[in-house]
């Protein structure tokens, strides 16, 4: 049976995982700082992306995501194993992005898992480091907007 404070850590931890998502899809880019650590790496390169330092990788979302039209980060299904004061997770991601040109729009479907590692802080659970694996990509026919 688990302790009330390992269901509170695991609550804690899926609240810091689902912000991520909101805070990304939002782009409220600074809300990011209450969920990574200040020195936290992330390395987004399974999808296509860059890797680097969270200040690097926060600019770089910023930017990247600025480039498309729409995007949905769904996440569900984490597994958390706690070990004291830090926890690994892995988290499934389905995230369909899309760019709309000349009047056509075009989606892309992304599904991947983060792979984090988290520590207790001050201020609460934090990632301190996160990985994509990816799962699958594809593009879906362009379509008509209107």
């Amino acid at each position: 049976m688990k302790t009330l404070e390992e269901l509170s850590d695991r609550r804690e931890i899926d609240d810091l995982l689902i912000a991520y998502a909101y805070a990304i899809d939002l782009h409220r880019w600074d809300e990011l700082d209450d969920i990574f650590t200040p020195d936290a790496r992330l390395d987004f390169t399974a999808t296509g992306g860059e890797a680097g330092d969270f200040p690097t990788m926060k600019a770089w979302l910023a930017r990247t995501l600025d480039l498309f039209a729409g995007h949905q980060h769904l996440v569900a299904a984490s597994t958390v194993q706690l070990a004291g004061d830090t926890a690994t997770a892995r988290t499934m991601c389905h995230n369909p992005m899309y760019v709309d040109t000349d009047g056509t729009r075009q989606i892309l479907v992304v599904g991947l898992w983060y792979h984090d590692h988290l520590v207790r802080t001050p201020h609460g659970w934090r990632i301190d480091d996160r990985r994509q694996v990816r799962g699958y990509m594809c593009a879906l026919p362009p379509t008509d907007v209107g």
